[in-house]
């Protein structure tokens, strides 16, 4: 764990640069591990999809503790979307036009269908808490030194925080070989500093779900 003192800070817009792109969606099963898949078939119809540097993938979560209900950690197993589940893409402003050749599309998932009816852009968050279910990582790499090394990384960039936590570890599968992996919290940044930190994400592999931050509530 990495913890900082306290620091002062005014209000803050959020700019439009970069956006997360909603799309609606029909889709009732995927894999748990669906990165691959699923980034192959929205490449599929957005040609420059993988190669366009600032685009991302979210992977598609459920919840993970509703009604006693936990997320399958087998990559073979399915997850159940339900109706309000989304696709969601984190694009440059300018490629937002070209993405929303999606809609009225059907892909198809390591056998899985999903049909996309429509989209809806949605701003970064205004938050001083974020989080990545995955950051891509070394296999070997201890906590200790996986939390030293994005430190460094976030204070090289110039970016402000106070805490960072280091959480589960995941391994997503690709022909290249697994790609290890372990979620960070990033706690008590500037509204500006946060709002950085989700149009850069951190390390490779952002069509694959890596390096993306989302909010999380404070802790």
């Amino acid at each position: 764990m990495y913890w900082e003192e306290e620091r002062g800070e005014e209000g803050f817009t959020v700019p439009e640069d970069i956006i997360d792109l909603q799309f609606r969606i029909s889709c009732p099963t995927l894999p748990v591990d669906h990165a691959w898949p699923l980034a192959q078939a929205i490449q599929q119809h957005l040609p420059w999809f993988l190669q366009e540097p600032g685009v991302g993938l979210h992977l598609i979560h459920c919840a993970e503790s509703g009604n006693g209900w936990e997320r399958p950690e087998d990559q073979d197993a399915l997850l159940h979307l339900s109706k309000r589940t989304p696709l969601t893409l984190r694009l440059p402003a300018e490629w937002v036009e070209a993405a929303e050749a999606l809609v009225g599309r059907t892909l198809d998932i390591a056998g899985h269908v999903m049909q996309i009816h429509s989209s809806k852009p949605k701003r970064l968050a205004m938050t001083r808490f974020l989080y990545a279910r995955y950051i891509a990582t070394d296999a070997g790499l201890s906590e200790e030194a996986f939390i030293a090394g994005s430190v460094d990384e976030l204070k090289r960039r110039g970016l402000r925080f106070k805490k960072i936590l280091c959480g589960k570890t995941h391994l997503l599968q690709s022909p290249e070989g697994p790609i290890h992996t372990r979620s960070l919290l990033v706690a008590e940044l500037p509204y500006e500093d946060a709002i950085r930190l989700q149009e850069q994400g951190l390390g490779p592999h952002r069509t694959l779900g890596c390096g993306l931050f989302l909010p999380q509530k404070s802790f």
